[in-house]
């Protein structure tokens, strides 16, 4: 078995190289673009697609997508334990304000059926999402309270 090339073999190797590479530029500068328009849903697919495409089909953008949430993860793990006592309180005041998003986009979810039929899914992920960021805010309110508690004088 031989190891080396003719020059049609690797004619066709550089050939199918560069549309590896025009694809990946394609990508890349898709997801520069939605970077730049802020949605981030967008670029993240359109980097996957440029990992995708720069390692020839190797990396799934599904991975790629996946690895980026494990690397948030441990980046909010970080984050959240360096704050300080006296900013937790503005940083749950955030939370809670964030959860109520999440409310009001649950409650969109839920009332989807009136609006298409056969959705029983999303009325069900939407529910659940109530629930979760209703237990969240109720938990904030009660952490907030009592770190507030702390900071007043005792009689």
């Amino acid at each position: 078995m031989s190891s080396t090339l003719t020059a049609d073999q690797a004619l066709e190797q550089a050939r199918q190289a560069a549309r590896l590479a025009a694809e990946a530029a394609r990508a890349a500068n898709a997801a520069a673009d939605a970077i730049a328009s802020g949605q981030a849903g967008v670029a993240a697919d359109a980097a996957g697609a440029a990992a995708h495409a720069i390692s020839g089909g190797v990396i799934d953008p599904f991975v790629f997508r996946l690895s980026i949430f494990v690397l948030a993860i441990f980046v909010g793990y970080f984050v959240v334990w360096s704050v300080t006592p006296a900013l937790h309180t503005p940083l749950m005041a955030v939370t809670n304000a964030i959860s109520s998003v999440i409310i009001v986009g649950a409650l969109l979810a839920v009332g989807v059926e009136f609006m298409a039929p056969g959705t029983g899914v999303s009325r069900g992920f939407g529910f659940v999402a109530v629930v979760l960021a209703s237990v969240n805010i109720f938990g904030g309110f009660l952490v907030t309270s009592r770190m507030l508690a702390m900071y007043k004088k005792k009689h």
